[in-house]
This record gives C-alpha cells, sequence and structure tokens, in this order.
C-alpha cells in the first residue's frame, strides 16, 4: 500500500494550496461528532487526537469538559491556544507531540475523539498511533474514529489522505479495542478555491459544505 504524506505545517500555515484553512476546518466541530455530544456518548476527560485548530476540543471545553487536544504542528497548537486564551476555555490544555509515540497521560482519558486524524498518517503510523491512545485511555474509555473512506478523493490525486475501507480500518483498530461499530458517515468540508478544480461530485449540507465519504467507528476499551 502507497502511504501518502501531507505536509502538515505547510497545510496548517496556508501554504498547502488552500486559501485559508484546509477545507476539512469548518469552524466547528465535524456535525457526525457533535450528534455524538449531543447524544451523551462523549464522558468525562476528552483526548481530541490531531487536534488541528482544535474546533472538537474548544467547543467540548464551552460546554464544561476537561480536553486535551495533541497536535503535531507547532502553527495550529498555537492557534488553539490562542482560541482557548481569548474564549476563557481554562479546562482546555494542547500539546504539541506526535500522536503515534506520546506519553505521559497513562489511563488518563475516559474519551479520546479522532475528528479526521486516522487518515492524516502514514500507514506505518497507525499501529504506534493505536498504542499510544489505548495506553493514554481508561478502563472502560470511548474511542471514536471520523475518517475517509476508499472513493473520497480520486485515485490519481497526487497528495491525499490515506483513506480506508471498512476492513482496513477495522484491522488496524480491532488489534487492540473492542469494536462496537463501524457506519457509513461524512465529512463535512469547505469547497476548496482552487483554479481550474472540477466540481467535486458530493452532495451538500444546509451551509453549502461538501459531504465527504467516511466512515464513523465507535469502540471501546474494556473495563
Amino acid at each position: 500500500m502507497t502511504s501518502q504524506v501531507i505536509d502538515w505545517d505547510d497545510a496548517y500555515e496556508g501554504n498547502g494550496g488552500f486559501e485559508g484553512p484546509p477545507p476539512w476546518n469548518i469552524g466547528e466541530p465535524q456535525p457526525e461528532l457533535a450528534a455524538l455530544i449531543e447524544q451523551g456518548k462523549v464522558t468525562g476527560t476528552v483526548l481530541d487526537a490531531g487536534c488541528g485548530y482544535a474546533e472538537l476540543s474548544l467547543a467540548l471545553a464551552a460546554q464544561g469538559y476537561t480536553v486535551v487536544g495533541i497536535e503535531l504542528t507547532a502553527h495550529a497548537v498555537a492557534a488553539a491556544r490562542k482560541a482557548a486564551d481569548e474564549r476563557g476555555l481554562s479546562t482546555a490544555t494542547f500539546v504539541q507531540d506526535d500522536i503515534t509515540s506520546f506519553t505521559g497521560f497513562d489511563g488518563k482519558f475516559d474519551t479520546i475523539v479522532d475528528s479526521t486524524l486516522f487518515h492524516s498518517l502514514p500507514v506505518e503510523g497507525r499501529d504506534g498511533y493505536q498504542q499510544s491512545v489505548y495506553r493514554a485511555a481508561a478502563p472502560g474509555a470511548r474511542y471514536y474514529i471520523l475518517v475517509f473512506a476508499k472513493g473520497a478523493f480520486p485515485p490519481e490525486a497526487e497528495t491525499k489522505p490515506n483513506e480506508v475501507d471498512e476492513a482496513e480500518l477495522r484491522a488496524a483498530v480491532g488489534k487492540y479495542w473492542e469494536i462496537d461499530e463501524i457506519r457509513p458517515a461524512f465529512i463535512h468540508a469547505n469547497v476548496p478555491n482552487i483554479p481550474d478544480m472540477p466540481e467535486p461530485p458530493f452532495p451538500r449540507d444546509e451551509k453549502g459544505r461538501m459531504k465527504m465519504p467516511a466512515f464513523l467507528l465507535s469502540a471501546h476499551k474494556p473495563a
């Protein structure tokens, strides 16, 4: 399998071919994950794995959750910290670290949320990522992954996320976690302003954002 790698420092600093933030940073939590929060499925202390600009972390902190965002990219971490400070959200903290090897949080988190991180990692980093978040999870912790499905990007794209099929996702995560469900879902993304780009073949939500094919995985760590 070819491991596609995106330069995330480049993308977040506005040099990755986008005008403004990457299209999947929509200024609020992804709707699939917002629904989980509304349904009471996010509980306790939360890890926002690969938090990016941390829309999810900030929304959770605004609701009173204690949340830690771990992100590799210094630019995104700085932006997240600034936003939390400006909004007075003292229960959101952000750490610059490699999600595939971070330590120092053993057994801490009751919920771990991956909002479009899994497909951003090189394929060879997936196992280290699963080991790291499993180690950081408390007994009985819940784990949610929102990830691009195969077909979200054209096969001829030179650089794209590492999309998955259900079997691939199940094999990577099920090695450590008890999987409860994998279901079709959507990742909502702003339409990128790229000259000469064909109209993306995706439905739109009520805000005009693309609804790109994805999976939502739900799993848990045995108590």
